[in-house]
This record gives structure tokens, C-alpha cells and sequence, in this order.
């Protein structure tokens, strides 16, 4: 196993302790961050968070660059993603920190998507992600970071910075899916 590979792996190797983190109680105290306070169990799910997302982009760069790009990287690099992301949207909604309706959308288009790249690569066709598709990705960890640390430091400013970054990941989401249906529809208009 390559070595943007095994990033990928530790990339979800790191979403059960960020679960465990969120969800346990530890009783870690507070922190207070950037002129917020919150649990301090709440600020070390955001780091490991932001650390495991992080990998995203190095692991893909680092593939890239060495020329180490696997068939086993294609598949668990978006896995990678699509669990991290829902794993952090369910907290998010467990938390009351995101509406449940927002988070069915947003993993539902993921679903939505997985399936028609299924439906692509049993066609011998694969579908690299799309400039609109990284923004999605990247809108999300941004939503999703700001609403873990409790919108620090827009918080002390009242600014509704994490809802707001919110919606405009799931704008991105819904514009990407999409985008990505409307691409590839000729994949159903072929089908029997």
C-alpha cells in the first residue's frame, strides 16, 4: 500500500475516535476559543476533524505528484470523504448544531451520486471529481468546522458565520449533484 493510500486509511481510521470524542462524555471542561467557549470535547472532535479532513487534500496531492494513483486510492479517497462528512453531519444533528433536513440532503445527494458512478463503472467509465464537486467537498468541511467549534470567533461578533456556511454547502451540493446527473444523463437515456 502506497503512501497517499495509507493517508487515506488513517483518514478513516480517525472517524471513530472523533465520534467516540463528540459523543462520550468526558467531562473534559471548557475551553474558551477565540472568544467562545465550549466543551473541550468539542474543540478536540473539531481538530481531529479538520486534521482527518486535511488528508484529503494531501493524500490526493500526493498521488498526484508521485504519480501513485490506484485503483484501491480511486475507491476509498471519496469512501474516505463521504464517511467523515456524514459521520460529522450526524453528530452535527445529534448536537442540535444542524437542521436533520439539511443533512438528509447533503448525504442523500452522496448516496445519490456513489450509485450513478457504480452505475458509469460498470460501463467502463469513470468520472473524476469536478471543480464543482471540490467545492462541494470543501464547502462542507468548512460548514462543518465552523458549527464544531460553535462558530468561534464569529460568535463574540454575531455573525452567523457556521449557518450561514451551512447553507451555502448546501447550495453547493445540490448545484454539483446536479451537474453531475445532468453530465452524465446519458447514461439513462441508454438504459432499458
Amino acid at each position: 500500500m502506497n503512501l497517499p493510500n495509507k493517508i487515506t486509511v488513517s483518514r478513516i481510521l480517525m472517524i471513530p475516535i472523533f465520534l467516540i470524542v463528540m459523543v462520550v462524555d468526558f467531562n473534559w471542561g471548557e475551553i474558551e476559543f477565540l472568544g467562545t467557549t465550549m466543551p473541550m470535547t468539542h474543540f478536540v472532535g473539531a481538530l481531529i476533524f479538520i486534521v482527518a479532513a486535511t488528508t484529503d487534500w494531501v493524500d490526493g496531492y500526493l498521488a498526484r505528484k508521485y504519480n501513485l494513483v490506484t485503483n484501491l486510492g480511486k475507491f476509498l479517497d471519496p469512501l474516505a470523504d463521504k464517511l467523515l462528512v456524514s459521520a460529522a453531519l450526524i453528530v452535527l444533528v445529534e448536537l442540535g448544531y444542524a437542521s436533520s433536513w439539511i443533512v438528509i440532503i447533503i448525504i442523500s445527494r452522496e448516496f445519490a451520486v456513489t450509485g450513478l458512478r457504480l452505475i458509469l463503472a460498470g460501463e467502463g467509465e469513470v468520472v473524476a471529481a469536478n471543480m464543482l464537486g471540490k467545492i462541494k467537498t470543501w464547502t462542507q468541511i468548512i460548514a462543518i468546522s465552523a458549527l464544531l467549534l460553535h462558530n468561534a470567533p464569529f460568535e463574540s461578533m454575531s455573525i452567523p458565520f457556521a449557518d450561514i456556511s451551512l447553507w451555502v454547502a448546501t447550495f453547493f451540493t445540490i448545484w454539483s449533484g446536479w451537474d453531475y446527473f445532468y453530465l452524465n444523463r446519458h447514461v439513462f437515456k441508454h438504459s432499458k
